[in-house]
């Protein structure tokens, strides 16, 4: 492969050096913002050789090009097109600029949840094992010492990451906002502070103590944030901009002292007193919104969201669902939407798997059958935008058979631990029910592949 010729090729493609604003790359992707997309040729760049899918998401034109390779022909076309290089970080910024703000608000969110991803998934892996480990021990099928240290610590460690959640998201919102990110953690620790009522006891023992505030306006339940996100988000938010708007007006010598001090006393005060209480009802109402659909009888509810879930990949909403899969742990004990996330996902796996074994086109064979095992692994990129959304019946497949899985995970109450992981791994956030979690994704993988098996794809 001539990695020059593949890069000269792209950059002609693009309607001329004006339209190109920036370039970058990720790990298999060549990542261009450009001016106007109607002036590129996205169909001609799919044709040209190394390039294995290209579509538009994020206000950037991404192009799949491959491990190890997507480096080499970066290289070469920033030769060619006279730029430099830049980050992701930048590159997402200059996108973002050309989104509407529903989209950036959801940007904002995938933003803040991806660092802390890794704590959450460690979290949810330890509580899926302890809960097969009592399930065995509690119906006589392994006989383990509960009581020894080892299984003591890691009970003590597996919900951790939910226990400190707001801290943990609170930092990663600071950074995404611009402001200090340790006295944004203290924001999140205010809101799970001792001297505050655990949320967690609250449908136990009820509301023990109410503070006066606003010089008497009204009175709030002194009760902690654990388990929310909503509230820790935009609290963050308001300490952004009150610690910006305080960089510009206090005197350099007094910055050090007076702004952390007003920043987190202002926003602490209006966290408490105001944004907590009212977020939390608008969390709750979403939560409970979500809950009622996936409930639906026989399971209605769930395979309509489960069909419709890749469409919403597509449009870059899905940023937003850790918030749901958080909640549903929260309030209910386990997350009932990523075992639907998880149908959609294989789903199209099993879509792009079978264009793989039908075609007769090596370079979309090529391409089809590592984006199907992708997306057995949860990732879904490659296989939605590089083959299946390409043929359009693919993807229609994949998003009936994701939608016949979610059925059945509702019907039968699967829930997951954790969230974070899908695909062949999530199985490890399903242990306590992992029989149900192997059916519902082979229904998904099964009507997705016959199906787009019968229909097939129209080559060109």
């Amino acid at each position: 492969m001539n990695y020059n010729n593949t890069a000269k090729e792209i950059f002609e493609k693009l309607g001329g050096k004006e339209n190109l604003v920036s370039a970058a790359h990720c790990a298999t992707r060549l990542r261009l913002v450009v001016a106007d997309n109607e002036k590129i040729d996205k169909a001609s760049i799919e044709n040209i050789e190394g390039v294995k899918g290209a579509f538009l998401a994020s206000g950037q034109l991404q192009i799949i090009l491959g491990t190890g390779i997507v480096n080499k022909v970066y290289d070469e076309f920033i030769k060619i097109a006279g730029i430099e290089e830049t980050s992701k970080e930048e590159i997402k910024n200059i996108s973002m600029q050309k989104q509407n703000i529903f989209k950036r608000g959801i940007k904002t969110i995938g933003d803040i949840f991806v660092p802390i991803i890794p704590a959450i998934v460690a979290s949810g892996f330890l509580m899926g094992l302890l809960e097969a480990l009592n399930f065995m021990v509690n119906n006589n099928f392994l006989n383990i010492d509960t009581s020894g240290s080892i299984y003591v610590f890691a009970k003590l460690f597996s919900n951790t990451a939910y226990v400190f959640l707001p801290i943990l998201i609170a930092f990663s919102a600071g950074k995404v906002f611009g402001a200090n990110q340790y006295l944004a953690a203290v924001i999140g620790m205010i809101m799970i502070h001792p001297e505050l009522q655990n949320a967690w006891t609250v449908a136990s023992e009820g509301v023990l103590t109410t503070q006066s505030v606003f010089f008497g306006l009204y009175e709030i339940d002194m009760i902690g944030y654990q388990g929310h996100v909503i509230p820790v988000i935009i609290s963050v938010w308001i300490l952004s901009v009150i610690e910006k708007k305080l960089h510009k007006v206090v005197p350099a010598m007094l910055d050090l002292f007076v702004t952390p001090l007003v920043s987190v006393f202002i926003t602490g005060y209006i966290t408490l007193a105001a944004v907590g209480p009212v977020f939390v009802l608008i969390e709750n109402s979403i939560i409970d919104g979500i809950q009622f659909l996936l409930t639906l009888p026989f399971g209605i509810g769930s395979f309509l969201m489960g069909g419709a879930y890749a469409t919403t990949v597509v449009s870059g909403i899905h940023h937003m669902y850790t918030v749901i899969d958080l909640g549903q742990i929260d309030k209910f004990g386990y997350t009932y939407w990523l075992p639907l996330a998880s149908a959609a996902n294989v789903a199209q796996g099993g879509a792009a798997l079978a264009v793989a074994l039908k075609t007769k086109n090596k370079k979309l064979k090529s391409m089809a059958l590592p984006s199907a095992l992708s997306s057995f692994m949860g990732i879904t990129e490659p296989a939605i935008f590089g083959v299946n959304l390409r043929y359009v019946r693919p993807f229609v497949a994949a998003s009936i058979g994701a939608a016949c899985g979610a059925l059945y995970a509702s019907v039968v109450g699967l829930g997951a631990t954790g969230t974070g992981v899908t695909g062949i791994f999530g199985i490890l956030l399903h242990l306590h029910s992992p029989l149900n979690y192997i059916i519902a994704m082979f229904i998904a993988i099964a009507v997705s592949f016959v199906l787009t098996w019968i229909f097939g794809i129209k080559e060109d």
